[in-house]
């Protein structure tokens, strides 16, 4: 198996067993955490060391990553194989004492079941690929995650995503490419994951995509790491010594060539074991890739990449303990705000109760204006309540005109009608009654406005006074903002029908006797002080003719004009004339205004 070539390429079989591989104990602790953040989903904020595989369709991905394990595992053919990214951790388990190995897989998604036989391995990604992201070639980005137990591997940690297409096929959307490259890049974009980069060598490397795609990603190529496949298949008198060196496209992990089984090699069944032969005989008899033995092989790829994941680790290990400390303490502050958990139903009740007495406390205290918490932005609580009372209600109310919409041919058409087919002397009071009536009806909007302020003010403390731990029970929290919401609401429908009867109480009574109301006699005393004084003609006073002592003939010519001004209900606003000019009226027989 791949434990034959591997120890060839870095020691011996027997340092291996004594000395510990590097990362031994690193990289198994971050696996761990990679898989207890995968199962809290997108909530993660912390971004872990990890390598990614990236390179187009068909270009031997999955044969190095079935090198590096030494079995065959993976969905194989002439299509694309990789429709989800599969997390691979590899770890490195001791021989048993009596010298046989034992190599088991397990998935994520079923925990506790080890997969011995590696075909079943193969038909669980398939299932689960088609599970998620159907059978006809659909791609997906949720993630299957497989460990992989062996003593013939070290630890590594590998993503393996989908090739790179161009043309959709089958149920992929036409922006295949684009989809499956946003996904790529939400994996090598973010600082601690490594890019392992394939590129076929029968192709020219300036146009991998592998390599394209990293660079937008890695543009200073401190973290990338190029891998050449397909060097057996390479045009006769062609060579990759000069990409395997960096001199077309320089990286500063560098390149490592391999050679993987043809799929001629996979339909014989040819094992991993005489392909890892077969391609260290292929380097050893070809000179020109003489000296160049650390880049070249599946073996000193797996030493390589776990000497650079370790390293890399190590490099981000300082950002990443402070990150979890600094999360480790929000946490554990949002933790204790929880409280403690009770189980028994008299706990649970008694915790209820206290939820909701503090709930009631806090609720008061911002209307009353005592909350700890007080706002200096804005008005709030009970503050507001007052405000609008105070300033929105009464500014409303003042902005209602008496007089607006009542003119003058209302009032007189309103006489008229009150008097029916007689002549009114004085104004009736049916049709005072009714213009007053409707005015007074203009209050009820503003007041019901008011009304319905106030519910919306007492919804939002509602909402602001929740306490903290109402976060642990979000079922109970939903469940009281519609207990109160409905609370509410009946109460607004009751205060809205209660306003309506008391402006219809003040439609009902117009209270003539109040101080302030101008009445027939007020009226006619500020109409009084408002007209001009009459006096009379000079040679009336030197004939020495009291106002009291004018002739009948004179007083009954003055009431007859009086009298006449008063036709149709409706008194001229001139004053009274002197006694002179009423003679000259009514000797005309024009009384007319």
């Amino acid at each position: 198996m791949a434990d034959e070539a591997v120890p060839s390429a870095s020691q011996s079989p027997s340092s291996t067993s004594s000395a510990p591989p590097l990362g031994h104990s690193v990289i198994p602790i971050v696996n761990k955490l990679q898989d207890i953040f995968a199962q809290l989903g997108s909530q993660s904020t912390i971004e872990l060391p990890q390598v990614a595989v990236v390179g187009s369709q068909s270009s031997g991905k999955s044969s190095v990553l079935e090198a590096l394990v030494g079995r065959d595992f993976l969905p194989r053919g002439s299509e694309i194989c990789t429709r989800r990214p599969l997390v691979l951790q590899l770890l490195q388990t001791k021989r048993k004492p009596d010298g046989t190995e034992e190599e088991y897989g397990e998935f994520l998604h079923l925990p506790g079941k080890r997969f011995f036989d590696f075909s079943e391995i193969r038909r669980e990604i398939q299932a689960e690929t088609e599970r998620e992201a159907g059978g006809n070639k659909g791609v997906s980005d949720k993630q299957i995650r497989l460990k992989i137990f062996s003593p013939n591997v070290l630890d590594i940690t590998l993503v393996d995503l989908p090739g790179i297409t161009k043309v959709p096929v089958g149920d992929q959307p036409s922006d295949i490419e684009a989809r499956i490259r946003t996904m790529i890049m939400s994996y090598i974009r973010t600082p601690s994951c490594l890019i392992l980069a394939v590129t076929p060598a029968n192709s020219d490397l300036a146009n991998s995509d592998a390599l394209q795609i990293a660079g937008n990603a890695d543009p200073d190529g401190h973290r990338t790491i190029g891998i050449i496949t397909k060097l057996d298949i390479m045009d006769r008198g062609t060579d990759a010594r000069n990409l395997l060196l960096g001199k077309v496209i320089p990286l500063r992990l560098g390149y490592v060539g391999v050679v993987n089984r043809s799929q001629e090699d996979i339909m014989l069944n040819r094992s991993i074991k005489d392909a890892l032969v077969a391609e260290e005989k292929f380097f050893r008899s070809r000179p020109v890739y003489n000296g160049l033995a650390d880049r070249c092989g599946v073996p000193q790829l797996a030493k390589k990449l776990n000497q650079i994941l370790v390293q890399h680790i190590k490099t981000v290990l300082p950002g990443l303990k402070s990150r979890i400390s600094s999360t480790l303490v929000s946490v554990a502050k949002e933790h204790a705000s929880y409280g403690e958990i009770t189980e028994s139903k008299a706990g649970q009740g008694a915790l209820l109760l206290n939820i909701l007495s503090k709930y009631s406390e806090a609720f008061s205290s911002m209307v009353e204006g005592k909350n700890e918490e007080m706002s200096t932005l804005e008005l709030s609580g009970g503050a507001r309540i007052h405000y609008i009372f105070q300033s929105i209600f009464v500014k409303s109310l003042e902005g209602v005109d008496p007089c607006e919409d009542l003119t003058d041919d209302d009032v007189r058409i309103s006489i008229q009608n009150a008097t029916g087919t007689r002549s009114a002397l004085f104004a009736p009071e049916v049709p005072f009654e009714v213009l007053v009536r409707r005015q007074i009806a203009r209050l009820l909007d503003p007041s019901l406005q008011c009304a319905r302020f106030i519910y919306d003010e007492l919804i939002k403390i509602s909402h602001r006074c929740l306490v903290n731990e109402l976060q642990r029970f979000p079922v109970l929290r939903k469940r009281m903002d519609e207990v109160i919401g409905n609370f509410l609401r009946e109460g607004l429908q009751p205060s809205e029908t209660m306003i309506g009867h008391i402006i219809e109480m003040e439609m009902d009574y117009i209270n003539t006797s109040h101080p302030n109301f101008i009445g027939g006699s007020k009226a006619v005393e500020i109409a009084k002080q408002q007209l001009p004084k009459v006096s009379l003609p000079l040679s009336r006073q030197k004939d020495g003719l009291e106002p009291d002592k004018v002739p009948t003939s004179e007083r009954s010519v003055k009431s007859r004009a009086m009298l006449a001004r008063q036709a149709n209900g409706v008194v001229s606003d001139q004053g009274v004339r002197p006694v002179a000019d009423v003679e000259k009226v009514a000797s005309s027989g024009n009384v007319l205004f």
